[in-house]
């Protein structure tokens, strides 16, 4: 099992009254790319911060290495942090930038000059020592606002939003440079973003936040396919919410009715008949079919787990290889499809105005308690 780099304890922080943290606890394992995701004001980056040592917890430990950081100054932490806005030297050439920490920490120039050269190699700008920051790109910018960070060889590297400023096809390519430097380098990496694909693409482990608090801790495939609640399965990504209740209990699932129709449901949260509850499904769930063939052929019928919801399709949207459907179930439910378009044809399948019977595989199905 892996080291614990960081081990935060009932850490709290507010301002002016106003909680930014609360009694939050967390670890981290050396060499791993944790992100925390959240909205604005969930307190993501007040962590960042307490992690960089730029603010003081209210109350609470944060441990690094297992030394308590409490009242140690940010620069002398071995913890290094790539701000959302870079924060680069404008009147210092890139060499000049990303050799400043090793300066203030009395390096030899030979020494000095080699460092430089390797991290300027890590981010593929070895070439760009002499420019100005101002001569160069925004993902020219980034790189080198990495490399001024990692030079230092911290055990953390902290990054606040480091590519909001980008363009999307930009964003996409650091992403992956990132995670391999990460990879390369083996050092613990903490990024904070709003940005649910960017947390997935990129993390070992995903900290969904919000209003301070921790709502779920999981592999980014842990919180989109079983969301420990509402909050979190609307926050990653597009959800269907359907209602029903406990019918009965079988030996490893429910029999529920689910928007007027009998389903049965797995899960591993424990139910007892007559509780309300959410079941949530991802659009690419969904089974679709035109109803006059569901009527017309039994198996087909049966394969879609005895959960058959009526509806009409009311818009389709292409998508490339894929299209939605928004359905309207006879009970008034409004539903979101994903169905994968067939580019042999010359025709969406579905159009609006179709009468379509919906089902889902069981067991793909998440269950929750009602939320009210």
């Amino acid at each position: 099992m892996a080291d614990k780099v960081i081990e935060l304890s009932e850490v709290s922080k507010s301002y002016d009254g106003d909680i930014a943290v609360e009694r939050l606890s967390l670890s981290v394992e050396d060499g791993e790319f944790l992100t925390l995701l959240g909205p604005s004001g969930c307190g993501k980056t007040t962590m960042l911060r307490l992690l960089g040592g730029f603010e003081e917890c209210d109350s609470g430990e944060i441990l690094l290495d297992g030394k308590p950081m409490t009242g140690v100054e940010p620069e002398k932490r071995p913890v290094n942090t790539v701000f959302q806005s870079y924060a680069l030297f404008p009147h210092m050439s890139v060499y000049d930038n990303v050799s400043f920490g090793l300066k203030i920490a009395g390096l030899k120039a030979a020494d000095i000059e080699h460092e430089v050269a390797k991290a300027l190699k890590l981010v593929r700008l070895e070439n760009m020592g002499r420019r100005m920051p101002g001569e160069l790109s925004g993902g020219q910018q980034q790189r080198i606002a990495i490399a001024r960070a990692i030079v230092n060889k911290p055990r953390v590297l902290l990054l606040d939003e480091p590519m909001s400023a980008l363009d999307y096809r930009l964003r996409k390519e650091m992403q992956k440079e990132l995670k391999e430097l990460q990879r390369t380098l083996g050092i613990t990496f903490i990024l904070v973003t709003h940005d649910q694909e960017e947390a997935f693409t990129m993390s070992d482990r995903v900290v969904v936040m919000n209003k301070g608090c921790i709502e779920q801790i999981g592999t980014p495939r842990e919180i989109y396919e079983d969301p420990a609640n509402l909050y979190v399965a609307r926050f990653v990504g597009e959800i269907n919410v359907l209602d029903g209740v406990i019918t009965g209990k079988r030996e490893n699932s429910f029999n529920a009715e689910v928007e007027g129709v009998a389903v049965s449901v797995k899960s591993q949260r424990e139910f007892s008949v007559g509780d309300k509850i959410h079941v949530l499904l991802r659009p690419e769930d969904f089974r679709v079919e035109v109803m006059h063939e569901v009527n017309d052929d039994p198996e087909l019928a049966e394969k879609f787990a005895k959960a058959l919801l009526k509806g009409s399709v009311e818009n389709t949207y292409y998508k490339g290889a894929t299209y939605d459907l928004d359905i309207t179930l006879d009970d008034g439910k409004k539903i979101l499809v994903s169905e994968f378009f067939d580019e042999d044809a010359e025709t969406l399948y579905f159009h609006p105005g179709d009468r379509v019977a919906v089902g889902w595989f069981e067991g793909w199905e998440v269950v929750l308690h009602h939320e009210g």
